[in-house]
């Protein structure tokens, strides 16, 4: 099966009057089949487990979202498979995840 084009955006920025999220919007829980929230140190291997599996399911055929870091636009905050209702976050901080 041929790969879908991904799709890459940003949920929050840095703002004259500071930090502005749209994190609540990124799949609504009572919508959602699962969130899963990965936590650990710096340079664990949480952006690139969220590749792996977008490049997965891109492969398979599956629209994948990639939220990418305000901050480090070469780490990833999170991705969503919305066919499937399910997202992969990065939980720790600033990210603000509740567990």
């Amino acid at each position: 099966m041929t790969a879908l084009p991904n799709i890459q955006y940003f949920l929050g920025a840095n703002s004259p009057t500071g930090f502005y999220s749209l994190y609540d919007h990124l799949l609504p829980p009572e919508e959602a089949r699962a969130i899963y929230i990965l936590k650990g140190g710096p340079g664990c291997g949480k952006s690139t487990l969220m590749r792996k599996i977008g490049a997965w399911a891109q492969e398979t055929g599956l629209d994948t979202e990639y939220i990418v870091c305000s901050g480090d636009p070469d780490s990833l905050d999170a991705i969503i498979l919305p066919t499937l209702r399910v997202a992969l976050v990065d939980g720790t901080a600033p990210h603000g995840v509740v567990t």
